[in-house]
C-alpha cells in the first residue's frame, strides 16, 4: 500500500488498496458473499431469539434491520450486525421482569443512547473497558447459553438463572430431543474438518442434519407467528431508575461487542478502516428501528463479520443483501422454518456458547496477569447475573491495578564493613508505604545506608514515610544516604516542589553524565556532602562498580554475540582525544558500531604515522568499512595550539601538530587571517577537510572510493550547545545533519 489508512481503530497499513469495485464487482464477489453469511445468520437468529425467551420471528427481524439499516449506515463496511449472542442473557432477564412489549421500547431507547454517543464521538471509550473483563462477560454469557440449551437438547424447558439450568440437567431426559441435539453438535464440531467444506456453513448444515434426524421424531418444533405475531414496543412500567440502567446496560453491552468486534474484522481486511463513531451511529439506528419493529437488541457479531470477509465481500453491499435475503425468506418461506427441532437450535447455540469460553484467551491473560478479573467476571455472570458480573469484574481490574500500582520492590543489600545499600523499584503511593516501612525497619542499625531509587512516581504519603524512617534512623546513630538513579522526586519533595505526575523512566545519568556529577554524595535536600578521607575511592573504581551493576545485565547479551561472531564495524570514526568528545554518545551507537582512532587534533598524516596509518588500512581492506568519518570539534586545543604556536619548541606535541600544517595553509586560503574566538572554530571545520584530503592519499582509502565500496564523511561537534553538524569539504561550511 502506497499510503497508511487511518481510522479511529487506529492506523493500519496493508499491502495494496483494493480496488472500488463497480456493478459487476458487486454482482461477482458481494452477492455471492451474502447468501453465505444469510445461511449463517438465519439458525444463529432464531437460536438466539429461543434462547432469549423472545418469538422467533423477533430475531429474523433484527438480522434483517441490522444488515440493511447498520449495513448501509455503519462505519465498518464488512461488519454484519444482527442478534448476537452478548445480549442473549441480558434479553432474557428484561424479558422476564418487564415482558417482551416493554423490552422491545428499551431496546429503542438504547438505541437513541448509541445515536446519542457516536454522535458526541465518545466510541473510543467503550473500548477503555478492560479485556479481561469483556472476555469474562463474553465467556460467562457462553457458559450461561450452553447450560440453557443442553437443558433444552436434553427434552426440558430452560430456566431463567445459570442455578435452575443446573438442577434441570438431573430431570428425566427425553431421548428423541438428546438424538437431535448431538447430531447438531456433531456436525458443528466436524464439519470444519471435511476437506473443501467451506462452501455450506457448519451452522446450516448442522440443522439441516439434526432436522433429517428428526423429521419422524416428536419433538418440540420451532413456531413462527407470522410478521402479525410481532409486538409494538410499550412503555415499562418500574421505577425509572431501573429502566434507564437497563437501557444503558444494553446500549453499553452492544456497543463494546459491535466495537471490539469492528476493530477484529478489520484485521482480516485490506479495506477501509473503521469508523468507530459512524459504526455506533448506525447501529444506535439500528436498534431503535429494530425495537421499534419488535425486533432483539442488534449488535456487530465477530462470526458473521469474519464469514462475510472469508465469502469474498469487498462492499457495504453484501451486509445489506443478506437483510435483504432474510427479509424475503421470513415473509415467504417462515412454513420452512417449522420443520426445524428446537433441540436442533439449542445444539448449534451449546457449541456457539462454549466457543466464547477460549482457553487460549485465558492463557493470554494468565500470562498477563489479569485472569482474576476474567475469573471474577465469569463466576459473577454466571451465579449472580450480568450487571452484578460485570461490576465485579470491573472492581477486580481496578484493585489488580492499584495492585501494580502500589507495588514497589525493596531489597537490602550489605556492602561490607559499616555500608549498606537499600534498593527500591517502581512506584511509591501511600498504599504500599506501610509494606515499604515494614522493609526499611529491617535494615541493621548504626550503619551508613544509602537508599537507592529506581522509581516512576513519589506521592507525599510515601515521601513522608521514608522521611519519617531516615530521620529515625539518622538518631539511633545511623546516616542515610538519598540516591536518586532515574529522576529526583525525593530531593524535590524535600524542596517544597514535589512533581504532581507519573512520569517515564528516563535513563540515568550514569550512561551520559561526568563522574563528577553523579558520584558526588548528597543528603536528603539534595546537597553535596563532602566524603572524608578514607571514605574517598577512585571514581573509575566506582564508575566500573555501577557498570557492572546496571549496565552489565543489558549490555551482555550484545557483546556476547559480538565475542561469538567477532567484530563487523560499518563506519571507522576518527575523532579529538579530547575527553568532551564521546563518539558513541553522539552517534548513538553501541558495541561493535563503530572502529575509532583517537588522536590530538584528528590528524591523519600523510606519511611518518604507522598507528594511524595501520589502523586505516586494517579498518578499509580487513574489516571493510563503508565509511570513515573524520570529526572535529569546538574548542580545540590542538588548533588553538596550531594558531598560537604555543607548543613548547622540540617537543613531541609540536612534532605531531606539523601534520596539521596544510590544514592551517587551507585555512588562510579560504577565509585570509581572522581575528576573534570564532577563528579556531573555523579552523577546526578546515582541518576536518584536510583530513579528508588526506585520507585519499592511502592507496587502499582511493581504491575503495573509487570503486564506490567506501564513502567520506566531515562531522563537527559542537560541544556547548552539543549540536553535530556535517563538514562541505568544498566549502569548509558546516550543514545540519538530515536524515
Amino acid at each position: 500500500m502506497n499510503r497508511a489508512r487511518k481510522s479511529h481503530a487506529g492506523e493500519h497499513t496493508t499491502a495494496g488498496p483494493p480496488p472500488k469495485p463497480g456493478l459487476l464487482g458487486v454482482l461477482r464477489h458481494d452477492v455471492p458473499a451474502s447468501l453465505v453469511v444469510f445461511l449463517v445468520a438465519i439458525p444463529l437468529s432464531l437460536g438466539f431469539a429461543a434462547a432469549s425467551g423472545a418469538p422467533l420471528m423477533a430475531g429474523l427481524v433484527s438480522a434483517a434491520v441490522g444488515g440493511i439499516v447498520a449495513g448501509a449506515l455503519g462505519g465498518a463496511p464488512m461488519q454484519v450486525s444482527g442478534p448476537a449472542a452478548g445480549m442473549v442473557l441480558i434479553t432474557t432477564s428484561l424479558i422476564a421482569e418487564y415482558g417482551w412489549a416493554a423490552t422491545a421500547m428499551i431496546t429503542v431507547g438504547a438505541g437513541l443512547f448509541q445515536l446519542a454517543c457516536g454522535l458526541t464521538g465518545v466510541a473510543r471509550v467503550a473500548l477503555s473497558l478492560s479485556p479481561a473483563v469483556v472476555h469474562g462477560l463474553l465467556a460467562g454469557i457462553g457458559v450461561t447459553i450452553a447450560l440453557s440449551q443442553l437443558v433444552v437438547a436434553l427434552g426440558g424447558e430452560a430456566g431463567a438463572t445459570a442455578e435452575e439450568n443446573v438442577l434441570m440437567l438431573f430431570a428425566p431426559v427425553d431421548l428423541e430431543s438428546l438424538a437431535v441435539g448431538a447430531v447438531a453438535v456433531a456436525v458443528m464440531l466436524l464439519w470444519p474438518l471435511v476437506p473443501r467444506a467451506s462452501f455450506a456453513p457448519a451452522p446450516l448444515v448442522a440443522v439441516a442434519a439434526a432436522t433429517g434426524v428428526g423429521a419422524g421424531l416428536d419433538v418440540a418444533r420451532v413456531e413462527l407467528p407470522g410478521i402479525e405475531g410481532l409486538v409494538a414496543p410499550e412503555m415499562p412500567s418500574g421505577p425509572i431508575t431501573g429502566i434507564a440502567f437497563a437501557v444503558v446496560t444494553v446500549a453499553v453491552v452492544a456497543s463494546v461487542e459491535t466495537l471490539l468486534s469492528a476493530v477484529a474484522v478489520d484485521k482480516l481486511h485490506d479495506g477501509p478502516r473503521a469508523d468507530l463513531d459512524r459504526e455506533l451511529v448506525a447501529q444506535g439506528v439500528a436498534n431503535a428501528v429494530a425495537g421499534a419493529v419488535g425486533g432483539l437488541p442488534v449488535s456487530g457479531g465477530i462470526a458473521r463479520g469474519s464469514t462475510n470477509v472469508a465469502a469474498g465481500a469487498v462492499t457495504r453491499m453484501s451486509a445489506v443483501l443478506h437483510g435483504v435475503w432474510i427479509g424475503v425468506f421470513a415473509l415467504a418461506l417462515g412454513s420452512v422454518l417449522e420443520l426445524v427441532p428446537l433441540a436442533a437450535l439449542s445444539g448449534v447455540l451449546l457449541v456457539v456458547g462454549l466457543r466464547l469460553v477460549s482457553p487460549e484467551r485465558m492463557r493470554v491473560l494468565w500470562r498477563h496477569g489479569e485472569f482474576t478479573a476474567y475469573a471474577v467476571t465469569v463466576v459473577g455472570v454466571v451465579g449472580l447475573g450480568l450487571v452484578q458480573g460485570v461490576l465485579l469484574g470491573v472492581a477486580a481490574a481496578v484493585l489488580r491495578s492499584v495492585y501494580r500500582l502500589a507495588h514497589c520492590s525493596v531489597r537490602v543489600d550489605e556492602a561490607g564493613g559499616e555500608g549498606c545499600r537499600v534498593v527500591i523499584r517502581g512506584s511509591l503511593v501511600f498504599l504500599g508505604a506501610g509494606r515499604m516501612v515494614r522493609e526499611l525497619r529491617g535494615v541493621p542499625l548504626r550503619r551508613h545506608v544509602v537508599l537507592e531509587l529506581h522509581i516512576d512516581f513519589l506521592d507525599h504519603g510515601a515521601y513522608e514515610a521514608i522521611e519519617d524512617w531516615r530521620a529515625g534512623y539518622q538518631r539511633l546513630g545511623g546516616s542515610v544516604e538519598v540516591l536518586e538513579v532515574h529522576d529526583t522526586w525525593f530531593s524535590k519533595a524535600t524542596k517544597g516542589m514535589p512533581a504532581l505526575r507519573k512520569a517515564p523512566v528516563a535513563p540515568s545519568a550514569r550512561w551520559f553524565a561526568p563522574w563528577s556529577y553523579w558520584q558526588q554524595r548528597r543528603d536528603a535536600a539534595g546537597e553535596v556532602v563532602v566524603p572524608r578521607q578514607r571514605d574517598e575511592v577512585d571514581p573509575m573504581i566506582l564508575g566500573m562498580h555501577e557498570f557492572e551493576r546496571f549496565a552489565a545485565p543489558l549490555v551482555r547479551p550484545f557483546l556476547a554475540e559480538l565475542a561469538e561472531r567477532g567484530q563487523r564495524p560499518g563506519q571507522l570514526f576518527i575523532t579529538c582525544a579530547d575527553s568532551r568528545v564521546v563518539p558513541n554518545m553522539i552517534t548513538t551507537s553501541g558495541p561493535g558500531d563503530l572502529f575509532c582512532v583517537r588522536n590530538i587534533g584528528n590528524l591523519v598524516p600523510v606519511d611518518g604515522d604507522d598507528s594511524v596509518a595501520a589502523a586505516v588500512e586494517y579498518a578499509v581492506r580487513v574489516l571493510a568499512v563503508r565509511t570513515v568519518v573524520v570529526c572535529g570539534h569546538s574548542d580545540c586545543g590542538a588548533m588553538k595550539a596550531l594558531l598560537d604556536g604555543t607548543a613548547p619548541p622540540g617537543s613531541r606535541l609540536r612534532s605531531w601538530l606539523r601534520a596539521a600544517d596544510p590544514s592551517l595553509i587551507r585555512f588562510h586560503e579560504l577565509e585570509g587571517h581572522a581575528s576573534g574566538s570564532a577563528v579556531v572554530e573555523r579552523l577546526a571545520v578546515a582541518n576536518v577537510a584536510q583530513q579528508l584530503d588526506n585520507l585519499m592519499a592511502y592507496p587502499c582509502v582511493r581504491e575503495a572510493v573509487d570503486c564506490g565500496a567506501l564513502r567520506l564523511v566531515g562531522m563537527y561537534f559542537d560541544i556547548s550547545s552539543a549540536r553535530v553538524y556535517l563538514v562541505d569539504p568544498e566549502r569548509g561550511a558546516l550543514a545540519p545533519v538530515t536524515t
